[in-house]
Order: structure tokens, then sequence, then C-alpha cells
């Protein structure tokens, strides 16, 4: 599930005039909030990718995530990275006792103030997310992390060195067979990127650095392949654009917030 696909700002951009975030505002083109998603192998566990600043908002309209008579379906969450967009919300979850959260080491160490902070809230579990082996969640998914480059977030001091601060994750359904790669921010793109979206069934990844062209079909069939943190101004906002025509052209998609697919 799809629950937010804009980039920085949300979208529109709260302090941005330009003719894409005005025909937003103006409900001519759909409105996007911050990048998160979620997934599930078995429609009960549900787990988030990140943990947006909007996620009361994303979650408030999610009922196969609302609370009920069942424990909560939120089991915890799967960071990309350190960056503000893809924290904050876990202050949303904050009152959530037992939640898994999965990191690279990096992303756990500049969230050790935060970590202690949340600790006198509930009780969480945080985990390495880059073992080799990978580790399974509950709900019959079993997740692999793979590097991806990325700069360290702005708030740390600066450093220098090879610290894996992004991170792509393999999902994999043990039921089904099914593979979705999440990589939603990406400084740049590599040859390990193409052989692991070409090893997955659908893809969602950065609209900046994502790859837009056409499949090359003689690899294997061609993996749904998704655009998410798409930041004004992108032409690709606007669902008339001739820009969204060619990258349908190409196969890849732009899907609206709240979006669902099954692989």
């Amino acid at each position: 599930m799809l629950l937010g696909t804009a980039a920085t700002g949300g979208f529109p951009r709260w302090n941005c005039a330009c003719a894409l975030c005005a025909a937003a505002r103006d409900g001519k083109i759909p409105a996007r909030t911050l990048e998160c998603a979620a997934v599930t192998g078995n429609s009960r566990d549900w787990w988030l990718l990140n943990a947006s600043p909007d996620l009361r908002a994303q979650l408030a309209t999610a009922t196969a995530l609302w609370p009920g008579p069942r424990p909560n379906p939120v089991r915890g969450v799967l960071l990309t990275d350190a960056e503000p967009d893809h924290l904050a919300g876990l202050g949303v979850l904050r009152a959530s006792q037992g939640l898994k959260v999965y990191a690279a080491p990096p992303v756990l160490a500049a969230l050790n103030p935060a970590r202690a902070a949340l600790a006198r809230y509930a009780h969480w579990d945080w985990h390495d997310s880059t073992p080799e082996e990978g580790f399974v969640l509950s709900g019959g998914l079993v997740v692999t992390a793979h590097p991806v480059a990325a700069a360290p977030p702005g708030y740390l001091p600066a450093r220098t060195g090879g610290d894996p601060w992004g991170t792509a994750y393999r999902i994999e359904d043990l039921a089904t067979g099914g593979v979705l790669l999440y990589a939603p921010r990406l400084r740049a793109w590599s040859a390990d990127l193409d052989e692991l979206v070409a090893s997955a069934d659908g893809a969602v990844l950065d609209a900046a650095h994502g790859p837009a062209g056409p499949w090359d079909q003689s690899v294997r069939p061609a993996p749904r392949r998704i655009l998410t943190r798409l930041e004004d101004p992108d032409p690709l906002l606007d669902p008339a654009s001739a820009a969204r025509a060619r990258l349908a052209e190409a196969g890849v998609e732009v899907l609206p917030d709240g979006t669902e697919f099954t692989l």
C-alpha cells in the first residue's frame, strides 16, 4: 500500500507557489503526502516502510491498518535511512508497545537520542536490518537489505567514510513468491540496482533517480516499476502531462496515494 508518494514538503509544498503546487491547491491535480508505504503477507500483520511526518493522516485513510477487536495490525517499521522525512512518524507510534524497528547500523546509532525518548513511552525492539541472510517478518515476509548511495542526514556533524546511510529493501512473500523492491531514496543509479530490480516482480523507486526507460525484455519479463518521492516542479505530478504519457509508454507507473497492489 502506497501511503504517501511525495518528496520533502509534500505536494503541494507549503512554501511553494509554482504552477503545479497552485493546481494541487485548487484541486485540479492530486495532492500527495510524504513518501511512506506498508506491506503485508497475510493481510493481518502490516509493516511500515519508513514513518513519514504525515503518518497519522495516512493511517487514518488506510482502513486495513485500523485497530479493532484484533491486535494492532502495525507490527513495526523498516527505515531506509535517517532522514527526518522518514523518522518523524515514529512519534505518532510512540504509545504502541512491542513494535520492531529495523535499520542499518549507522541509522540506529544516529537515532540513539530519539530511541531514548521513545523508550519513555513504550518498549520497542530495535534491530540491525543488514545481516547477509536477511530477516523474517510476521505475516510470512522475508527481507534482505541492500546498501545504496545516500548522504548522511544534514542534522549530523559533517563526516567522511563509507557508512551505508541508504538502504533498499527486497521483500519476498514466502507463500506466493512475489518480490517487492523498495528503494525510495537514491543518490545515483547503479548496476547492482539493475540486478535487484530484475529479481523483483515490482519495484517502488525514487522518481529522481529510478530507471524510467523501456525494460529490456531479453533480461526477463518486465517487473512492475512505480515511482515515488515526486517533488515539485516535476511534471510527472500532472496526470495529463506529456512526461506522464512518455513514462506510461515506457511501462513505468506514477500512482496516487492510497493505492494498493498485490505481487
